[in-house]
């Protein structure tokens, strides 16, 4: 199971929630192209403090919602109180009033609680939240390439809560500290404190700690996995540490299991700090990627090398191609500046470079079909030159290079195997007039060569998350 995308239910997706995205969603195509069964779950943050605080700031403004009316005992309507953009509209509002009004805050946190005791009209209005925001995240998950088998969240793990407090305590895992219930994590070897896990706050309420070890657990009930994958903000370490031991000691999950944790670091503007709007804020996924597009767009224009109607939809293609690729390329683990003008170019180690050389070998391909010629006739004969044994060997590491990316989930590594094809391709295509060769077996032979050459690099893109275009 792999366990990324981490979106919050009834936010809008903003940049930080890029890497997760496209790291776990390359992890995953990777171990499905290994032969191996992976779930990708999106693992919603749906049920904390945010949707009190949505309720709340709805009673405020609505009160005479029949949600509000503990006396309503019918079915509760099926269109929800709000759209999408008014839910994103709300939460802000209600999320600024609890930091300055103490009791507005107090009221949000008995909505939590209520709704989390299952009050009826507040889970009604929780499932409209739910319905309403998923449908937009998928959405724009969907432009990045991205889809989820899962959509689990934290309140699919409540209901494991009771059983497992009650488990750790029963068989002595779990203690009473200063009115906290802790597990003991820390082990003989650590070379730095790793404070106790908390299962439960001291007055009774659950954490972070608890919806997880509880998803554990409900993973193991439903699939018995070999590993769980989590593709995490690597600032959250200690926290997966904790968890992971936990699971472990108190054999949660079976002796084999994996926990994995694979930490990224921070997607940085020009100025080295977090990517941020040129107003300063947090900027949104769909106005990053938008921008990407119109960048590319207007390359794309300027070359005039695609047909304008199609123009647009190679935008979005390369677009991607330039996002993931900028992403994927570099190690997870480490932070990165991210730079849309580097980012976008057709020169260098870029996603549009590398797309720009499938192009240009499927357009060979074309122009040799025209001919009325078959590209999968004939075999591929010993090379003739050291470009051509440079693009072969080259070609030959593709099983050495996906199998240890999986294994050391790390889609950087397929990047860097692409770029040095891509770049092997284009020496030898320089230095070859393929098409206008004499000899037909060597044409024939050069042309299988490209067939090669397009599979494997069109199978790794695939493997990060996007696709070529017929033109560009």
């Amino acid at each position: 199971i792999v366990d990324y995308g981490g979106a919050n239910a009834a936010k809008p997706l903003h940049v930080g929630h890029l890497r997760s995205a496209i790291i776990g969603e390359s992890i995953k195509r990777m171990g499905r192209f290994l032969g191996h069964k992976v779930i990708g779950d999106v693992h919603l943050g749906d049920w904390g403090l945010q949707m009190g605080l949505i309720i709340t700031e709805l009673k405020k403004r609505s009160p005479e919602l029949v949600y509000f009316d503990d006396s309503f005992e019918g079915d509760y309507p099926e269109e929800a109180p709000f759209t999408v953009s008014e839910l994103e509209e709300i939460y802000p509002a209600a999320s600024a009033k609890s930091k300055e009004d103490e009791a507005y805050k107090n009221e949000a946190l008995e909505a939590t609680l209520q709704l989390q005791q299952g009050k009826r009209g507040y889970r009604a209005l929780w499932n409209h939240i739910m319905k309403v925001s998923v449908e937009d995240l998928k959405k724009n998950y969907s432009k990045l390439h991205v889809d989820f088998d899962l959509w689990m969240g934290e309140s699919d793990a409540d209901r494991y809560i009771p059983d497992m407090v009650d488990y750790l305590k029963k068989n002595n895992y779990a203690y009473v500290d200063q009115g906290a219930l802790v597990v003991d994590v820390k082990e003989e070897s650590d070379t730095k404190e790793i404070p106790p896990c908390m299962i439960l706050k001291s007055d009774g309420a659950s954490l972070y700690n608890t919806t997880d070890l509880a998803t554990i657990v409900q993973r193991e009930e439903d699939y018995h996995p070999d590993e769980i994958i989590y593709v995490v903000d690597k600032r959250q370490e200690l926290h997966f540490v904790q968890v992971f031991r936990c699971a472990k000691k108190a054999k949660m999950v079976e002796e084999k299991t994996a926990l994995s944790f694979v930490g990224f670091g921070t997607m940085n503007g020009k100025d080295g700090k977090p990517f941020k709007t040129r107003e300063g804020g947090v900027m949104r996924l769909e106005r990053l990627i938008a921008e990407i597009n119109d960048e590319m767009y207007k390359k794309i224009v300027e070359n005039r090398s695609v047909k304008d109607e199609n123009a647009q939809k190679t935008a979005e293609m390369v677009g991607l191609a330039a996002i993931k690729y900028g992403d994927l390329s570099n190690q997870a683990s480490k932070d990165y500046i991210f730079d849309v003008e580097r980012f976008t170019s057709f020169e260098g180690n870029t996603g549009p470079y590398i797309l720009y050389t499938i192009v240009r070998i499927k357009s060979i391909l074309e122009k040799y079909m025209q001919e009325g010629k078959n590209p999968n006739e004939g075999t591929i004969l010993e090379a003739v030159n050291d470009s051509e044994k440079n693009l072969m060997l080259e070609l030959s590491k593709f099983n050495s290079v996906i199998a240890p990316a999986f294994e050391e989930k790390a889609p950087h590594k397929i990047c860097s195997y692409i770029y040095d094809l891509a770049n092997a391709f284009n020496s030898f295509y320089h230095e070859t007039k393929i098409l206008s060769e004499s000899n037909e077996e060597q044409k024939k032979s050069w042309i299988r060569l490209l067939v090669l050459c397009r599979d494997v690099l069109e199978t790794c893109i695939d493997l990060l998350g996007f696709e070529a275009p017929e033109r560009m």
